[in-house]
């Protein structure tokens, strides 16, 4: 059974329309959805919508986010990040989940879960290393 404050499962979007600029950060426990511009830092509980007019320059902490516009500054995402089409991301991602459709832009470094135990290590060989 769902929990009844879960920013995912609830319709509470907060929005952000076309024309409006915010400076300074923002820290939401809802789901938010970008049309306009932010200039400082995003964090949200929930899910982060980055509509095709939206523009974020700082950096995003939520849980999932879906992009659309552009985004300059690191993103950490707990859960999945998807990067639509027109998309563009110009900074680092740790995420858990990535999902990039042609035609996205991403420049920047990207840690995506998991761990390194046995990733990179040269497989041996049978009798390697023994004299």
């Amino acid at each position: 059974m769902a929990k009844t404050d879960d920013a995912e499962i609830t319709s509470k979007i907060n929005m952000i329309g076309i024309g409006t600029t915010i400076e300074g950060s923002i820290t939401s426990s809802e789901n938010i959805r970008f049309d306009g511009t932010l200039n400082g830092n995003l964090h949200s509980k929930g899910k982060v919508f980055v509509g095709q007019t939206g523009k974020v320059n700082g950096e995003i902490h939520c849980r999932n986010c879906e992009v659309e516009g552009v985004v300059e500054g690191r993103v950490e995402v707990d859960e999945l990040l998807s990067l639509r089409s027109m998309s563009k991301l110009f900074g680092d991602i740790k995420t858990g989940k990535l999902a990039i459709e042609p035609g996205a832009v991403f420049t920047g470094k990207c840690d995506m879960g998991g761990k390194k135990e046995g990733i990179g290590e040269p497989a041996q060989r049978p009798g390697a290393g023994q004299q």
